[in-house]
């Protein structure tokens, strides 16, 4: 078996608008010692993480409490909404879960933005089978997979995990079969 420890980042900087070098806020930068603390008796043996700076900061104390290395992957970077700042990003969550394939002009569908974690997901699976691995990932990019995976995850799901942060979700495969799911909220209890 496999399992996957999917770590959405913790809490950004939402004063930095470009999602490429967004940090962790001071509370993210605190809380992402949850994250370490509670990765430490998993057995990992590879870390990967969305390039995006938020995600890499959040799985690097681990990574460096553990001397493994951060192998960023372009795939698990989170979805591009648009070139600029969206001001109503409720409304346009909302009508993106409800169809797949809706984006703005120059931004990614759902869909795309779930193909490309998943292909990047089942190729981990392949190469590092039998292994415990952690990656980096982002609300709506690891919502994408949860999805794939249970159909039943939906907007209203997404919604109630917005501001958890940081969050964990860790998947157990047989091959490339999802064999169970189960949700952590650092910051409260298990979810």
């Amino acid at each position: 078996m496999t399992t996957v420890y999917f770590v959405r980042h913790a809490q950004p900087n939402c004063d930095n608008h470009d999602d490429a070098t967004r940090e962790l806020s001071e509370k993210g930068l605190k809380d992402r010692k949850l994250v370490s603390d509670f990765l430490m008796d998993k057995d990992i043996g590879l870390v990967f993480s969305s390039p995006y700076k938020r995600a890499v900061d959040t799985v690097s104390d681990f990574a460096e409490r553990n001397n493994l290395p951060v192998i960023t992957l372009d795939a698990f970077r989170e979805r591009k909404v648009a070139d600029g700042w969206l001001e109503d990003f409720q409304s346009f969550c909302q009508r993106q879960w409800e169809n797949f394939h809706y984006k703005l002009f120059d931004g990614e569908c759902l869909e795309e933005v779930q193909r490309r974690n998943i292909l990047a997901l089942e190729h981990i699976l392949t190469k590092y089978k039998g292994q415990n691995i952690v990656v980096g990932s982002h609300g709506t990019a690891l919502s994408t997979i949860i999805n794939h995976y249970d159909k039943s995850f939906g907007y209203a799901d997404f919604a109630r995990i917005k501001d958890v942060m940081p969050w964990i979700v860790a998947f157990t495969f047989e091959g490339k079969e999802c064999i169970q799911i189960r949700q952590f909220d650092l910051l409260s209890s298990q979810m």
